[in-house]
């Protein structure tokens, strides 16, 4: 149930009890804020913003020394040696601050005496009204006088008070002074080197005008400040000036110069000798944090000479400063600053809600109108500064008025400097902004507080851009001024003087890391960047000032182009980290292509920029730097101005670079030959690199566009006559020569293409003039005279050959003039060639037949075929050599058309391989032979067949003819076996498996069966089509099933389950009748699917199912098919729900009754199919059956006809079928005999009965409802009290002999619960539901409940029949108890003991058996808790005894200082275990630990053993022993209601009462604490230490040998009473947080009290609990986090809780470790006491303080160990133990070594 807070906060505000007010310490409260005042100098800090809020103007600042004591004064008057003395040697007496500020008003004076309360004053910088009380660190009692008043402070013990007083008129007047008395009267003079750079930065932004620094006399310092008129300012209106939320907003701007002159005595800078012996101890903190040691120092020693080179330098420059100094000890030097100031006036506009919550978090509204200020010093101010500095301490102390210019980083002033940097050169003050406490730093934690901070911030960055646009306007105006000069323009020497300026302004506003908060850089700087509405900034540029979206940064010199702003390379190189910045907020850019477009655009470029163009870009594009498509865009514009020296007339006068596409390689093709305009002139590319010209786009001038170029110019005429290719000769001559050189390193492509371009065209000079290349001839062709050969010289062969040059006749020339004439020999003879002549000529110019020659050869008829087997004779007839075949031996008797060569024919000759390329063929393809194989066989020429087959068998290697595949073959060419065979067919229609012409395959020729492969043939058809085939035609009887499954059977990994599954349900297997089975030849068949029938002799289901039987391989194949053996018990039951009728009337009732006890085995499998489940429980399927008379007359043939009659009326049974819900299942005789003529009956037997019960019969004893009528009861129960002792004292008898499995009561329960009980009647009526039918009789014993006593009772009557007693008795003590089981019974009952005994029962022993033991159990129990009790109470006055009796002993471990009164946790007084916490009083697991508690025998623990419960076990002390459970049993308990009561009593009466400030409080009694003590009841005693380590010791002693021959004897163990519940996290249900405990608030460890040490209700009791265990609390809580670091555990994953009693040490709640303060307080505590000491000599049981503390660590170690491992396992099992004992192991080293931080004798 959730609690409701507000209630209870309302209930606690209305109450009637006191109230009292919150006491403060005002010193502690001091002392605690002033420790957060970390920074140097706070108190003068605090005194001049006091003064500065009086509007002083000065401020005197004076030191009063003490002379020392021991070291006298010089007894010269040299004023150097005083003031050495007194800086040495004298000590501070007192500080006095004066201002002349407005003095003091009653206000002021009041606040003085208020902490907390600040200046209400929204204009004054004091908010947190605690900063005058920093002046309490230098001294007790400060004094202010002010006007005419004082005020002096001083101390009671630790309260403030104050007495003001009138000054006296002689004294009084208007300044105001603090005067501070120092504290610690040995005070040394401070570095007055660290306070002047501190005083130096007072007068910065605050009204003051002048601060004197005195030592004693000595004006050691002055500063003064001179200010000239502020100056508005304008706001430039590209400036965005209000915040980023618009609640704030500038208003106006203002500047205004001043300057500060410095004053000081060289003594300042000095370093005195012990110093310079030490330079730490006089170094600031600053200095003193790097000379700390660390790594990077030491190996900054080892790299040596650059830094110490420059430390010896620094330390000769302080040498020779200190000398200076030395020589003018009290001289003076002095400096002027000058600074300029930037303010703007800042409006605020909040909502009104939001300035609520910040008045209410300042305690003053927030400003309407504020100012913030930027100081920034000019590269001209910050020169003038530096020279001003003059005498002999100016170097040393250059940095004392140089603090005041942000030289090294700027700072945020909230009156004065905090410890916040800008992240700019430039100082930033903002009055209003609210600084922490402290005042080091800006507050960005509080919500409301952190946004008003931000939003001064986002304005403090506006007003550094604004300042920085001023500095800019400024060099603007000092540019333009001297531009005049030189005709208006701005050039180099304009902008280089104004350069070192631009850099310091640069450097001033560039931004870095701000510290200690990077947040506030980053708002200042995302202001400043972000102001600006065009996002730009002003920049120095080549062109004078412009904003940077018009600045460019130039990485290269771009010669090309002059008119583009870029960045001096000087301020690239000084203000590097400005310009990054800017390009980092990408305000400017380097030079892009767009700006050199633009440039581009507007001029055209001559040779030499040119040229320089094409380097840049082509390097650019080269290396990746520049993006392709900027490439073709800066190419697109470009144009050139070309001299017309150069140009030979074929190039323009302008170069437009965007037509250029190639260039060209000197090396291919001679750069003095015309080029087309889109080829670049090699003059401008001779100095670039190949792969940056590809870069550009462009690609080498390859020859086919230049071919095509001079192609296009000769065709058309536009070239010159003498650059005419197919005019002039000697250009030609050079064009093809060059063409020529690189023709083999031309791609095809462009080969083709060149050729193509040049074919057509008289480019070939001949002796006959210009020809076409395939009109023309090479020189070497001399057939005929007339020829046009070629005059070209160093042209390659093979271009002119690829051209089409000829080096042969054409054919038709030489068919014209060699074959026909007119040539004759010397006779006058015409001369012809035969086709042999011709081979061999074309052979001998083989290399030179043009392919078109080669084609016309492949077409042309030049060739006769051998006529007949005469290889000299050949045909008239000539054939192409496509149609002839080589003329070899093997192809004789083919009938094919073979070459007509006299002489002997060689296939690798060179003419036969010249006639294999034109076509001559080698051997016949497969197709041709198939076509000469099926023409032989319709011609009947069976010689060519068997050859042209033996051909192809043979040479089917050779010729390859395995890549042919002859099963596509649609031609008919096979033989076959069998009928048919005259007959040829394909080879896809042939098989070579003899089985399979059952199906009518055809089977090859068996000569043919071993090339079966090479022709073809497969050895069996395809499966699917024998499936088809067998389902088409399916065998006829038996025989032809055998022969058709057998084929089937040796296919079987053939057969996929898709053509099994088809099979499966095809009706091919043939069933036979019975007649038929007797006589296979019968033809009366009928077809089955082979899923439908079972492979067997089916004896058993043969008339319900189908059986077949082939033989083994037959059979294989059905069961491949889905026959099955046996049908399965699903089957079964599916055809039975189908058919149950004819299956019953088929095989009659003892096959049924098989059948159905079939089911019943798989009936658990036949429930997981719902569906059949649910149908089998609906249909008529189960066998039932109904009794009737034997009609003599009817059935005269059932009457027994032997002589014996029986008394039994003989019965006949009828059987039928019926669904589950109309049958019942007979489980009591009696009632079937009275209702059988009204019931159906399952038959009787237990298998079936359990099918039928589970299908839903019911029992007949559930349909039969009892109706007893009890008559009233006797006077007289003698009969049943006799009736009823002789039924318990034979019923053990009875029940000895009975299964302990079926027994439901015994002899305890009976006679603890069972009454028997004599009344005058007893009938009973029972009736069926929803029947009329009904049976009443008399009763003599029934058993029911009796409705007064509401207990179980047996009636009986007077005359009772002791079987009918038998079978009451039966029923209730045996479970389903049968009428054997009541007749036993009754022989118990009716039979006299002295019969049973003769009967061979052993009575006595029985009896007296089972007595003993009842009678022993009660003794040992008794016994046993008699003397555990006893020796725990004489144990536990032995342990109270011995316990210490320290002062320390006896307030935490004799017992337990607890405030809370009768909360010790009780019990009910009738022996229930107390409730496990956090669980309810009448819970199940409570009620069930109450029955235990109160049973004969004790509970058994069921929790698994861990390692301590492991470990106690081999102690003697389990868990599970009787010692452990009485000892709880032993503590004392009370009623519950009890308890409660006085709880809530206690609670009534207690009071709450605030906790007093100190012991000595008015509001505390003296004395409670001891009442308080005495009232408490001591806390319940843990197991004492030495009963533990005397069970270990016992262990150890009792350990021997194994070979030993002594008896081992157990030890007797002390009882130990955590091992029950050692780590119950119930615990953690009820606990509640009090606080902590620790010696240091971030290590402390949270303590927890449960309900029984400490009342809710009382937070007094709370807070007084940890005050007085304080010390303990602390130790434990140190023990526990040196444990939790051995685990590398989170500190706060530990926790300590207390109860005052329970067994629980510790507990793991989620992960939370939660340790028991009460065992430590009783076993470890004492080690841990202050006046704990070790004795010189300890006894051997004794150990040390150091010894005891280091077993308390290891004692704890241990126990966070067993609860680390509930974080992997939660139960006490084998696996928490091992994983226990890993822990142990694993951490036990680190355990070791933490135990040293216990050894000095605390934590």
């Amino acid at each position: 149930m959730p609690i409701d807070y507000s209630r209870l906060q309302a209930r606690a505000l209305d109450s009637s009890q006191d109230e009292e007010a919150v006491t403060v310490n005002t010193r502690a409260l001091i002392d605690k804020v002033l420790a957060r005042y970390s920074g140097e100098w706070t108190t003068l800090r605090e005194l001049i913003q006091n003064a500065a809020d009086a509007n002083a103007s000065k401020v005197s600042i004076k030191f009063e020394t003490m002379p020392s004591s021991t070291v006298p004064l010089p007894p010269s008057t040299d004023q150097a040696a005083h003031m050495k003395h007194t800086i040495l040697h004298s000590t501070l007496r007192r500080l006095l601050v004066t201002n002349n500020g407005v003095p003091f008003t009653e206000n002021d004076w009041a606040r003085l005496k208020r902490i907390a309360e600040g200046n209400p004053d929204e204009t004054k910088i004091g908010a947190f009204g605690v900063g005058f009380y920093s002046v309490f660190s230098e001294c007790d009692t400060p004094f202010i006088t002010s006007g005419r008043e004082s005020m002096a402070f001083y101390w009671k013990n630790n309260s403030l008070f104050t007495r003001k007083r009138q000054l006296p008129d002689d004294i009084s007047n208007t300044d105001t002074c603090f005067m501070l008395e120092n504290r610690d009267k040995t005070t040394q003079v401070p570095n007055l080197l660290s306070i002047c750079r501190f005083l130096s930065t007072s007068l910065t932004f605050v009204g003051l005008e002048s601060i004197e620094l005195w030592l004693d006399n000595w004006n050691v310092f002055t500063l003064r400040k001179k200010s000239a008129p502020s100056m508005p300012v304008t706001i430039p209106g590209d400036v965005e000036i209000e915040s980023s939320t618009r609640g704030m907003r500038i208003t106006g701007v203002e500047s205004q110069n001043s300057q500060i002159d410095a004053s000081w005595i060289n003594v300042v800078g000095w370093v005195p000798a012990d110093a310079d012996k030490n330079p730490i101890s006089n170094m600031d903190s600053d200095a003193k944090s790097n000379q700390a040691p660390s790594l990077r120092t030491f190996f900054s020693r080892l790299t040596g000479s650059a830094q110490n080179a420059a430390a010896k330098k620094a330390a000769q420059e302080e040498e020779v400063a200190q000398q200076a100094i030395a020589e003018d000890f009290t001289g003076t030097s002095m400096a002027t600053i000058f600074i300029r100031v930037n303010t703007v006036s800042v409006r605020t506009k909040l909502p009104k809600n939001f300035a609520a919550e910040l008045e209410r978090a300042t305690k003053k509204p927030p400003p309407k109108q504020t100012k913030i200020a930027i100081l920034t010093s000019s590269y001209d101010e910050t020169q003038a500064s530096m020279s001003t500095l003059s005498g002999a301490a100016s170097k040393k102390v250059a940095e004392l008025v140089t603090s005041i210019l942000p030289n090294k980083n700027g700072r945020i002033f909230i009156g004065f400097p905090t410890s916040q940097t800008t992240g700019l050169l430039a100082h930033i003050s903002a009055p209003s902004l609210l600084p922490t406490v402290e005042r080091e730093s800006i507050d960005l934690n509080a919500p409301i507080v952190k946004t008003w901070n931000q939003e001064l911030l986002s304005i403090a960055g506006i007003a550094c851009r604004i300042s920085y646009i001023g500095e800019m306007n400024a060099l603007k105006d000092h540019i333009k001024a001297h531009a005049r000069s030189n005709d208006g323009q701005i050039g180099s020497d304009e902008v280089d003087a104004v350069i070192p300026a631009a850099v310091h302004c640069f450097n001033q506003f560039t931004s870095r890391d701000s510290t200690p908060l990077a947040k506030v850089g980053n708002m200042i700087q995302d202001a400043f960047w972000g102001c600006d509405k065009k996002y730009s900034i002003e920049m120095l540029s080549s062109r004078g000032i412009l904003p940077s979206s018009d600045v460019r940064i130039a990485s290269e010199n771009l010669s090309f182009v002059k008119g583009i702003a870029i960045v001096p390379e000087k301020v690239m190189t000084q203000a590097s980290e400005f310009l990054s910045k800017l390009q980092e907020a990408s305000m400017i850019v380097q030079i892009n292509t767009t700006d050199i477009k633009k440039e581009l655009e507007g001029q055209t470029l001559n040779e030499f920029q040119l040229e320089e163009f094409l380097k840049w870009i082509s390097t650019k594009t080269g290396q990746g730097n520049m993006e392709f498509a900027e490439t073709k865009t800066l190419l697109h514009v470009a144009v050139a101005s070309l001299s017309t020296e150069q140009n030979d007339g074929s190039s323009p006068q302008l170069l437009a670079l965007r037509y250029v596409e190639h260039y060209i390689n000197a090396r291919i093709i001679p750069p003095d030959l015309p080029f087309p305009p889109s080829a670049i002139p090699f003059r401008f590319t001779h100095s670039l690199r190949v792969s940056d010209m590809r870069s550009l786009g462009w690609t080498e001038m390859t020859f086919v566009p230049w071919v095509r170029w001079l192609v296009d110019g000769a065709v058309n005429k536009t070239l010159k006559p003498q650059r005419n290719l197919t005019n002039d000769s000697a250009f030609s001559q050079q064009i093809l020569a060059t063409i020529s050189r690189s023709w083999e390193n031309i791609s095809e492509s462009s080969k083709n293409t060149i050729i193509g371009l040049l074919s057509p065209l008289t480019v070939i000079p001949t002796k006959l003039g210009m020809r076409k290349p395939t009109d023309a001839y090479f020189e070497s062709v001399r057939l005929f005279d007339d020829l046009p050969t070629s005059t070209l010289h160093n042209v390659k062969e093979k271009f002119l050959k690829a051209l089409g040059v000829r080096k042969t006749v054409e054919l038709s020339v030489i068919f014209e003039r060699l074959m026909k004439g007119p040539d004759t020999d010397a006779q006058g003879r015409s001369r012809g060639w035969s086709h042999i002549e011709l081979i061999k000529y074309l052979v001998s110019v083989w290399s030179d037949i043009p392919q078109q020659d080669i084609a016309l050869l492949k077409k042309t008829a030049i060739c006769p075929a051998q006529k007949g087997e005469d290889p000299t004779k050949p045909t008239a007839q000539r054939f192409k050599m496509g149609e002839l075949f080589e003329p070899k031996e093997s192809l004789k008797g083919l009938g094919l058309n073979m070459l007509q060569w006299p002489g002997h024919y060689n296939s690798y000759s060179s003419e036969g391989k010249f006639m294999k390329l034109l076509g001559l063929r080698q051997y016949p393809s497969a197709p041709e032979l198939v076509n000469i194989m099926a023409m032989a066989h319709t011609n009947m020429d069976k010689t060519l067949y068997e050859t042209a087959l033996r051909y192809f068998i043979d040479q089917h290697s050779a010729n390859n003819y395995q890549a042919f595949d002859l099963s596509d073959v649609q031609t008919a060419f096979l033989p076959v076996q069998g009928s048919e065979k005259q007959r040829v067919f394909k080879a896809s229609e042939c098989f070579t498996e003899s089985k399979a012409d059952i199906l009518g395959y055809h089977i090859l020729r068996s000569d043919l069966h071993v090339h079966a492969e090479k022709l073809g043939v497969k050895q069996n058809p395809p499966i699917s089509d024998c499936a088809i085939k067998l389902i088409r035609k399916p065998p006829k009887d038996h025989k032809e099933a055998i022969s058709l499954f057998g084929y089937f059977a040796t296919r079987l990994q053939d057969i996929p389950p898709a053509v099994s599954e088809t099979l499966g349900k095809a009706a091919i297997v043939p069933i036979g009748n019975n007649k038929s089975k007797k006589d296979p030849s019968h033809d009366h068949w009928r077809l089955t699917t082979p899923v439908n029938c079972f492979l067997g002799d089916g004896e058993e289901f043969g008339d319900i199912f189908d059986y077949v039987n082939f033989g083994r391989d037959p059979n294989m194949f059905l069961l491949k098919v889905g026959s099955k053996h046996e049908p399965s018990t699903a089957e079964l039951t599916r055809l039975l729900l189908r058919e149950p009728v004819r299956i019953f009337q088929t095989l009659g009732v003892e096959k049924y009754l098989n059948l159905l006890r079939k089911i019943h085995v798989n009936m658990n499998a036949l429930n997981r199919d719902k569906d059949l489940w649910s149908k089998m429980k609906q249909t008529a399927f189960l066998v039932a059956y109904t009794e009737r008379p034997i009609d003599k007359a009817k059935d005269s043939k059932l009457i027994s006809l032997d002589g014996e009659e029986d008394d039994m009326e003989p019965i006949i049974k009828e059987w039928t079928l019926l669904s589950a819900r109309q049958i019942v299942i007979i489980d009591e005789i009696l009632l079937h005999s009275i209702f059988k003529n009204h019931v159906i009956a399952a038959p009787q037997d237990e298998t079936l009965e359990e099918l039928y019960a589970a299908l839903g019969t019911p029992s007949i004893s559930s349909v039969v409802v009892t109706e007893p009528k009890i008559g009233p009861a006797r006077k007289d129960q003698r009969v049943a009290d006799h009736l009823r002792k002789i039924v318990i004292e034979r019923v053990r008898l009875f029940l000895h002999e009975q299964p302990r499995s079926t027994i439901l009561h015994d002899v305890k329960w009976l006679e603890k619960n069972l009454d028997f009980q004599q009344v005058q009647s007893l009938s009973l009526r029972r009736s069926l539901r929803a029947q009329t039918a009904s049976y009443s009789e008399r009763r003599t014993a029934i058993f029911a409940k009796n409705h007064e006593t509401r207990r179980p009772t047996v009636f009986i009557t007077e005359d009772y029949d002791m079987w009918q007693v038998s079978e009451v008795i039966a029923s209730l003590m045996i479970d389903r108890a049968k009428t054997q089981t009541s007749m036993v019974l009754e022989m118990f009952l009716t039979t006299s003991l002295h019969k049973l005994r003769s009967r061979g029962y052993n009575v006595d022993r029985i009896l007296k058996k089972k007595a003993q033991e009842e009678a022993k159990v009660v003794e040992l129990e008794k016994q046993r808790r008699e003397e555990e009790e006893r020796n725990l109470m004489i144990k536990a006055e032995q342990e109270a005894s011995r316990q210490p009796r320290s002062p320390h002993s006896n307030t935490n471990a004799g017992q337990l200082v607890s405030v809370a009164a009768d909360t010790e946790p009780k019990s009910k007084q009738n022996g229930t275990a107390d409730l496990m916490p956090g669980s309810f009083h009448d819970s199940p697991e409570q009620q069930k630990q109450i029955l235990d508690n109160n049973a004969v025998e004790p509970p058994k623990s069921s929790r698994s053993k861990g390692l301590f419960s492991g470990l106690s076990k081999k102690l003697g002390f389990d868990d599970q022993s009787t010692s452990s459970k009485h000892m709880q049993n032993f503590l004392p308990r009370a009623d519950t209601s009890t308890q409660q009561g006085s709880q809530q009593e206690g609670s009534r009466n207690s009071k709450d009462h605030p906790p007093p400030y100190s012991p000595t409080d008015p509001n505390s009694s003296s004395g409670s604490k001891g009442k308080d003590v005495r009232r408490q009841k001591s806390a319940e005693h843990v197991t004492n230490q030495s009963s533990v380590l005397q069970n270990l010791r016992s262990a150890v002693s009792a350990s021997r040998p194994h070979d030993s021959s002594q008896l081992f004897t157990r030890p007797q163990t002390n009882a130990v009473k955590e091992t029950p519940t050692y780590c119950d996290s119930h615990k953690a249900h009820d606990l509640k947080c009090i606080g902590g405990a620790g010696r240091l608030p971030s290590f402390q460890v949270s303590v927890f009290l449960s309900p029984d040490s400490l009342p809710s209700s009382v937070a007094a009791s709370a807070a007084q609990f940890l005050e007085l265990n304080k010390d303990t609390l602390t130790a434990f809580a140190e023990v526990l986090l040196i444990c939790a670091d051995i685990y590398n555990l989170p500190r706060t994953s530990v926790h300590i809780f207390h109860d005052a009693s329970g067994p629980t040490i510790a507990f793991n709640s989620g992960g939370a470790i939660f340790a028991n303060y009460r065992y430590f307080l009783q076993l470890h505590s004492e080690a841990f006491a202050p006046g704990a000491v070790s004795r010189d000599h300890p006894s051997a049981d004794e150990m040390s303080p150091s010894q005891r503390r280091m077993f308390a660590l290891n004692y704890w170690w241990v126990v966070l160990a067993h609860e680390l491992a509930h974080n992997l396992v939660s139960d006490h099992s084998s696996d928490h133990s091992f994983y226990t004992e890993q822990f142990i192991v694993e951490y036990f080293f680190q355990c070791v070594f933490a135990g040293s931080r216990l050894e000095s004798g605390g934590s």
